[in-house]
């Protein structure tokens, strides 16, 4: 991050705590409980518990399709769990809390195994219910990198799973984990059938609009790039996951709102234009809620991306 160095004067306390409270997000949040199950939709669902690649116990969730071989492995984006968090239930997240409809991956699960995929969910590492671990630093998918190769082991060692067709449904943070995986384990993703990758997170472009909205300077960046580096041990570009695209060797669908006003919105296009796979489609969706939109996406047009399973799965 080459910018201009900026010292913000003494009496710039607003500024100070809030780039400080920033730096610190990346090692402090609120939890987002388990608030609801699969049996809210009608589905059956069976509590699972496995190992990660570095052993840290992860928690999810296998809902079984009746008389397939196919499984998707779905995670969940940054703030939330497995289920989602409904926003307007836990006052306590406040500003941290996405706004606009709740989204509810849930349904999204319905949608998936009535059109004959299994389902393996599961939280990331320091979400939802799971043990805190490095430090609980946010890492913007390296660590959390870890969870993902946990959970591909985790189907392939398992009885009934392992002779399964696999396909991932990877969504923010989560997307930026299996893409991440990918850089450092191709070897892990060999038989893996395709990719949904939802919303990537881009946490430049997301400080970047936090500065706006809050009213720091740009010139400012420097400075933060110190603190999170402080935090966590990694320079703010080191999160990004354009670099990691390069990896990709598996058909990969990606989509993302065009009102996410926490991204670039050229950051989507240079990321699906780095991925090699000549197997590869983007979905910009429209609508008036960001990232609320995206998520939502999936329940409200589903043929699209079930279309794009169904061609790479068989």
């Amino acid at each position: 991050m080459a910018r201009a160095q900026h010292q913000l004067k003494p009496d710039e306390d607003a500024s100070q705590n809030a780039l400080q409270g920033i730096a610190d997000s990346f090692i402090e949040w609120p939890r987002a409980p388990t608030l609801r199950y699969p049996d809210a939709c009608g589905l059956e669902f069976e509590h699972i518990w496995f190992p990660s690649e570095d052993g840290l116990p992860l928690q999810g969730w296998f809902i079984p399709a009746s008389g397939t071989r196919k499984i998707i492995i779905a995670n969940h984006p940054r703030w939330l769990d497995r289920a989602d968090l409904p926003p307007h239930l836990i006052p306590l997240f406040g500003s941290r809390t996405a706004k606009g409809p709740e989204s509810d991956f849930i349904a999204d699960y319905k949608i998936l195994t009535d059109a004959g995929y299994n389902i393996l969910a599961y939280d990331l590492r320091n979400f939802g219910p799971v043990g805190a671990v490095n430090g609980s630093v946010f890492s913007g998918g390296r660590h959390e990198s870890r969870d993902v190769i946990g959970a591909l082991r985790y189907v392939r060692s398992h009885h009934d799973l392992r002779h399964m067709s696999i396909g991932l449904f990877s969504r923010c943070v989560g997307a930026n984990a299996t893409l991440f995986a990918m850089t450092r384990r191709p070897d892990v993703f060999v038989d893996v059938r395709f990719m949904v990758c939802a919303q990537p997170f881009f946490v430049e472009a997301v400080l970047n609009r936090a500065f706006e909205r809050l009213g720091i300077p740009h010139c400012c960046l420097d400075d933060l790039d110190n603190r999170v580096f402080l935090n966590t041990g990694f320079k703010i570009a080191q999160f990004s996951p354009i670099p990691w695209a390069k990896s990709v060797a598996i058909p990969t669908l990606l989509y993302q709102a065009t009102r996410d006003c926490s991204r670039n919105p050229d950051d989507i296009h240079t990321a699906y234009d780095a991925i090699p796979c000549p197997q590869k489609k983007l979905v910009r969706i429209d609508g008036k809620n960001g990232s609320s939109d995206g998520y939502a996406y999936f329940q409200r047009q589903p043929n699209e991306i079930l279309s794009w399973c169904e061609e790479h799965m068989t």
